[in-house]
């Protein structure tokens, strides 16, 4: 993030856990999920709906919001993909 000169609004530690209901929240209030995991990448347009794959793919095996979470206005970008942070990002 430092490279790119992103600043981020807020940060949630670790400690505080985001769970089904915030990852849903996130879901449905985007206009572009993008979940990464290692060179797959999975995309949805939720239109204010909650679509249970994509929010199941957001979670990591403890139920909780995976790591890095990132929204950037109405897009949310969950897990790492160089490819995708670079079109996302810049």
């Amino acid at each position: 993030m430092e490279g790119s000169d992103i600043e981020a609004k807020e940060v949630v530690p670790a400690s505080r856990k985001l769970g089904k209901s915030d990852a849903e929240a996130m879901f449905k209030s985007a206009s572009r999920v993008i979940v990464c995991k290692g060179k797959a990448v999975e995309e949805w347009k939720p239109n204010g709906k909650v679509n249970a794959d994509g929010v199941a793919k957001m979670l990591g095996p403890t139920g909780n919001l995976r790591a890095p979470t990132i929204r950037k206005g109405k897009t949310v970008v969950v897990g790492y993909n160089d490819e995708v942070f670079e079109k996302v990002f810049g």
